[in-house]
């Protein structure tokens, strides 16, 4: 029996449970694409699946809404794949194990990828729904949202009819998004080619037990990167230790995830191990002390390890004092939104290779010249560490739209249904929907989404009654389009 068969939606929860079942982090979508497009065409309707595995499925208006505004779907295909130190699963070729309480679902020992396949689930129950009156739909699944939009980047929108968007990727019930910042992503490069070893002594040092969390919603929680301590704390460690060399250092495997281990390898000359353990000691009471409430999990540790070769002791010096430059974390925050972050950049993945250290930073806000200022100070940081910092991915921000009839029926259906007010909001996390307005102009758009807790780690959760909230909100607001 199917793990969520019991739960409601029925229609909604059967969807999602098909799609967890293959294999679908970004840029390994191939498969859930095509399971897209076998549900488009065991439903009948006419859908196009492009060379980057985008999906568009149309269903024309029911009796009464033919000539109504079509309205589109949209959510992504795509999920961050994150399993626990000792999950054997191959993500890359294995579908989730899902499960339920009946009040939550999530996947054992992995991440649920709820963020974005429920809205995937969503909308393909929509469109078999026989029963329900809506307009005429058009459908959006993009790819690769995880890791640069690049799915969206590269639809093509010329066959897209409709002004109107739901996007359904947001986590938090009630709640409208209705804005959004701009992204760039920097991957640089610090040259560092290593060397014999001298007799010095190889050591690990690891930093773990972090929380971590998207870089977009909760970069404003204080939570500690593990790549950026790292940084710090060899760079401190060479200070007690001026003989000491990098060997390795890496850490995170997504850009927009807030790094929660980093693991390097040092070697220092052998009249110093005494000190280097003595520091490695102290500092991790130190970091402790500085992330109590936040990061209590977090722990500092070394050990003895096999180190053939490693940087020389300038070319760390060089390295390292780089590493300890760059920015982590909030720069900025919204003046016309309390409580919003409005520019920030994460280091989110770095590691050495036989050249050098090799990283990737996610920058975002919703000012674009704040933007651009933060590209200009990462590269300058990495060029005057003499290395090397290019640009990719660059996405707009969304601007508040201040008069939306979409909100306003869409905030209408909600009290209705609920007896409440929503909530509008900008969100610090990056949406699709700014690269679809500017791509279609005059288009109107909200994101929502039913409850969803620590998206990108193995303890996202899917709130089950919200869902159920959420779809039947969808399907009113479709209801009262006409």
């Amino acid at each position: 029996m199917a793990a969520l068969s019991a739960l409601e939606p029925k229609k909604v929860f059967e969807y999602f449970e098909k799609l967890c079942a293959v294999p679908h982090g970004s840029g390994n979508t191939k498969i859930i694409s095509d399971l897209c497009v076998g549900f488009a065409r065991e439903l009948g309707l006419a859908c196009r699946q492009d060379e980057l595995n985008n999906v568009v499925i149309w269903k024309a208006g029911t009796p009464g809404y033919e000539s109504a505004p079509p309205v589109i779907l949209q959510g992504h295909m795509d999920m961050v794949c994150v399993k626990t130190g000792d999950c054997p699963k191959d993500m890359t070729a294995e579908g989730l194990d899902v499960t339920t309480d009946g009040q939550w679902v999530w996947a054992k020992d992995t991440s649920l990828g709820g963020d974005d396949c429920i809205a995937v689930a969503m909308i393909l129950a929509i469109l078999a729904d026989e029963t329900l009156p809506h307009p005429p739909l058009e459908a959006v699944f993009t790819v690769d949202e995880e890791t640069g939009m690049d799915g969206a980047f590269g639809l093509d929108c010329s066959d897209l009819k409709g002004r109107q968007l739901l996007n359904l990727d947001s986590e938090e019930e009630g709640v409208f998004t209705v804005s959004c910042a701009g992204g760039v992503r920097v991957d640089g490069f610090l040259p560092g080619p290593a060397a014999p070893l001298a007799g010095e002594r190889g050591y690990a040092v690891t930093i773990s037990g972090l929380q971590g969390g998207h870089s977009g919603a909760e970069i404003d929680k204080g939570r500690a990167s593990a790549n950026q301590l790292m940084g710090r704390v060899l760079f401190s460690a060479m200070e007690r230790c001026p003989g000491l060399r990098v060997a390795d250092i890496r850490g995170g495997r997504f850009d927009n995830v807030i790094c929660p281990r980093n693991d390097a390898k040092v070697a220092v000359p052998a009249e110093q191990a005494g000190a280097f353990g003595d520091f490695i000691r102290e500092f991790d009471a130190v970091l402790k002390n500085e992330y109590a409430g936040c990061d209590d999990g977090l722990c500092l540790t070394c050990e003895p390890a096999a180190v053939e070769m490693a940087m020389s002791a300038a070319d760390t010096r060089r390295v390292l004092a780089a590493l300890l430059a760059l920015p982590q974390g909030v720069q900025a925050m919204n003046v016309d939104f309390p409580g919003l972050v409005q520019t920030s950049l994460n280091l989110g993945v770095m590691g050495m290779e036989e050249d050098g250290l090799h990283l990737t930073v996610s920058i975002r806000s919703c000012i674009a010249s704040q933007k651009d200022m933060m590209r200009q100070r990462v590269r300058t940081i990495l060029e005057m560490g003499g290395g090397t910092a290019e640009a990719r991915s660059d996405y707009p921000g969304w601007q508040y739209r201040r008069v939306s009839g979409l909100r306003e029926r869409l905030m209408a259906a909600y009290r209705e249904l609920t007896g409440e007010e929503a909530r509008i909001e900008a969100t610090h996390g990056g949406l699709e929907c700014g690269l679809f307005i500017e791509k279609m102009p005059g288009l109107d758009a909200v994101s929502l989404g039913p409850e969803l807790r620590d998206i990108h780690s193995v303890r996202e959760r899917l709130s089950v009654a919200s869902t159920e909230r959420l779809y039947r909100l969808v399907c009113e607001f479709l209801k009262r389009s006409r």
